[in-house]
């Protein structure tokens, strides 16, 4: 099963995405968006910018 994005509200009534896996495991969270049109144009944004963006690893001193 391929993965979703889930779009909802919180009990703030502000808008909220995820991502869940094809295991239905959550594997991403948006931030809470005043409107629906935000948190969709959030969605968009990941699926535009995922596939391109580099992995850094960022190390502890």
């Amino acid at each position: 099963m391929a993965g979703k994005f889930e779009l909802y509200t919180d009990k703030a009534g502000k808008y909220r995405w995820r991502l869940k896996a094809g295991n239905g495991e959550i594997i991403a969270v948006g931030e809470a968006y005043e409107s629906r049109t935000g948190a969709v144009n959030g969605i968009e944004s990941v699926k535009r910018n995922a596939p391109v963006a580099e992995i850094r690893e960022l190390l502890s001193t």
